[in-house]
């Protein structure tokens, strides 16, 4: 019996792999096909990938993973939600070099911070982050790409705020902590009732992720956007230098 379960486990963490690694590419794809629209409508002939950008991505990635590292714990939501800000530099990252350099920058920081700190959620708060992270930088580099300006930017932050904060409280009640409570063979009751405990309104999925999920991802969005919008037009020709 013992064994049959053990065997029940390795399929289902093989399965969860599997799906984390299509989702990211499936992300990747959508990134090359907005990157090549981009490069269409502009009549430019710059590759998607040069030395210069992976060189960049590369440096990125790790400043990322660092500061992914360093989690902080939200009073308003159960221990294992954390906030970090290494969506920083891949923002910066995405409108200095397009949506691909972007996306890879969330996928190598996974890669490293995994190297730096084994995962504590079965690798399904590393497919959250990753998921979501993109969820928020696409949208912000498609309108920085119809809009190469200070107002395109800004109109990408807010957009790609808003867009992560819907995705994430979606993806996290759909996918992510039925996921969780798989992975770890617990029932969604108890991941209910350590929300209820920091909040007697959370009673559901549901209320779950809208008072717990849904502010994290706006409080996140709004820090990273302002530190971006500060010092990105200072990197900006360092980058690209």
């Amino acid at each position: 019996m013992e064994k049959t379960g053990f065997l029940q486990s390795i399929a289902d963490n093989a399965l969860f792999v599997a799906e984390f690694i299509g989702i990211v590419v499936l992300i990747i794809l959508v990134s090359y096909g907005m990157e090549k629209w981009a490069a269409k409508r502009n009549n430019s002939s710059e590759r998607v990938l040069t030395t210069r950008k992976v060189a960049v991505i590369g440096t990125f990635s790790a400043i990322a993973a660092i500061l992914m590292v360093f989690e902080l714990p939200v009073p308003f939501a159960p221990m294992f939600y954390k906030i970090d800000f290494s969506e920083i530099p891949a923002l910066i990252g995405t409108f200095a070099l397009g949506p691909v350099a972007g996306v890879l920058i969330e996928f190598c920081k996974i890669v490293l911070k995994i190297l730096l700190k084994p995962t504590s959620t079965a690798f399904v708060g590393e497919l959250a982050n990753f998921a979501v992270g993109c969820s928020f930088l696409l949208p912000a580099s498609a309108c920085y790409l119809a809009r190469r300006k200070k107002s395109g930017a800004i109109a990408g932050v807010l957009l790609g705020t808003a867009c992560m904060t819907v995705f994430g409280t979606l993806f996290n009640a759909v996918y992510l902590l039925p996921k969780f409570a798989q992975m770890y063979g617990m029932p969604l009751e108890a991941i209910i009732e350590m929300g209820t405990k920091i909040n007697p309104s959370i009673n559901s999925i549901t209320t779950l992720v809208i008072l717990c999920v849904a502010p994290l991802n706006l409080l996140k969005g709004s820090v990273v956007s302002l530190v971006t919008m500060l010092v990105y037009k200072k990197l900006s020709p360092i980058i690209k230098a």
